[in-house]
């Protein structure tokens, strides 16, 4: 696999002037295994579903973290289609989901477990595997304290709940009312970063979660018409912080990426002393983290593993 370092400014993407980079084949293909699209309902609002799979087997639900959206898991859940019935869901507040007056971890989990159920992911008779990456494993974690029935176990993919007291960076708890306009997607691709910053990872993957991001929208009032980003820009004005020092019985496995910013030394225990029933732990080698977009197949491949593990 190929790893690119960020342009000279910074930029992810910007060498490629709006193109696509070159791609793998095996992503090509795990692209072109294309998934159902639709949405269903949760306290008002439309939250994104994507499905791959034959109804009937058992399930997999993929969670992805803030600010991103399903489709960080397009090339990730088809290679798991074949075994089980897979699906991915968009937050609101993010992707092609609604955005919300309110964000809360309860009513994150609603979603989730909705999922559950309009995917038919318990349709073989076993409750679904849970695999979520950074904040997508907050929500997990509170299925797992309160809601242990819905799911069978769960794979944290460098997720770590804050500490009391621990939030998001000043500039993101403040917000802003609205989300940046660029004139072009060439213009747009170029501004596209990750957080916890990173100037690694396969640039064709790092080029679909990036357009994914995206979308067009027509002049309003002040701003100009153009591209702009699909989640909420007042995310965090809008969330409720909730303690995370519950006990969590269902089964429980962690990845994380050996050189996550996540994951200083002694983070790993304290998530660890979190969880009764911790299966595993496993640190994949070169990955930051954003380790789908680092290491995807060495993640897969934990993950499957992992899967062997939960069972």
């Amino acid at each position: 696999m190929v790893s690119q370092q960020s342009d000279d400014d910074g930029s992810l993407l910007g060498r490629f002037n709006g193109a696509k980079p070159p791609a793998a084949e095996w992503f090509t293909e795990a692209l072109a295994i294309a998934p159902e699209r639709s949405h269903f309902e949760v306290d008002g609002a439309q939250i994104e579903l994507l499905t791959w799979g034959e109804v009937g087997k058992p399930g997999l639900l993929f969670l992805h973290g803030n600010a991103a959206h399903a489709d960080w898991w397009s090339f990730i859940a088809p290679l798991f289609a074949d075994d089980f019935r897979c699906a991915a869901i968009s937050w609101s507040g993010m992707g092609r989901s609604d955005w919300r007056e309110a964000y809360a971890i309860p009513t994150f989990a609603r979603e989730a477990m909705t999922a559950i159920e309009v995917a038919g992911l318990a349709a073989s008779g076993e409750p679904p595997v849970i695999i979520a990456h950074s904040f997508g494993g907050f929500p997990t974690i509170h299925i797992g304290a309160f809601h242990p029935d819905v799911v069978a176990g769960a794979i944290l993919v460098d997720s770590a709940p804050p500490k009391p007291g621990q939030g998001p960076p000043p500039r993101l708890a403040q917000g802003r009312d609205r989300n940046p306009r660029y004139p072009t997607l060439e213009a747009a691709l170029r501004r596209f970063r990750f957080l916890p910053e990173q100037d690694t990872g396969m640039p064709e993957i790092i080029d679909w979660m990036a357009r994914n991001a995206l979308h067009q929208v027509p002049e309003t009032g002040d701003d100009p018409g153009g591209w702009t980003w699909r989640f909420d820009p007042r995310f965090w004005k809008k969330f409720a912080p909730v303690p995370f020092g519950v006990k969590v019985g269902i089964p429980i496995g962690i990845i994380i990426g050996a050189k996550s910013a996540l994951f200083p030394e002694g983070r790993l225990e304290e998530l660890q002393a979190l969880l009764s029933d911790c299966r595993f732990s496993t640190a994949i080698e070169d990955a930051h983290h954003h380790v789908l977009v680092d290491t995807p197949l060495e993640l897969v491949a934990a993950i499957r593993e992992g899967l062997q593990l939960l069972r």
